[in-house]
């Protein structure tokens, strides 16, 4: 690989749209690359290792804030790694919480679900009749 990249080879060897590159530039998640003599943007090793690791943040479910928090810890390679685990358990504890919501969701539906056998009519669904009962105990 060369030292100098073009944007859409960045984008490319990430997997990455080039206008999520532009994004991630404009909001200081990556730092702005050096321009051509035609004044075309021009990216090294530093920013493909950068977008890489906003990358596998992303695909972890960490937020652009929590990546701008890690990305700048990262780079104070002296630092204790504490603030690190902190932002990570608190990542992890969300996940956890959002997978107890989605499996409460799905036994819900399972149960909602349960109640038809797809052999009757809408007027005498059970799923509707269930998913109507839900709206109105919701708005009461």
């Amino acid at each position: 690989m060369s030292d100098s990249l073009r944007i859409g080879d960045l984008a490319r060897l990430t997997e990455t749209k080039v206008v999520t590159v532009r994004y991630y530039e404009s909001i200081g998640l990556m730092p702005k690359p050096d321009r051509s003599p035609a004044n075309y943007r021009v990216y090294g090793k530093a920013h493909l290792a950068r977008l890489r690791f906003i990358r596998r943040c992303r695909d972890l479910g960490f937020s652009l804030e929590q990546i701008a928090e890690l990305a700048a810890l990262s780079s104070d390679t002296r630092r204790a790694c504490g603030e690190v685990d902190a932002l990570t358990k608190a990542h992890l504890a969300e996940v956890e919480e959002k997978i107890a919501d989605l499996t409460a969701l799905a036994e819900e539906l399972r149960r909602i679900n349960a109640r038809c056998h797809g052999s009757t009519t809408i007027s005498n669904c059970r799923i509707i009749d269930a998913l109507d009962r839900s709206s109105t105990s919701a708005e009461g």
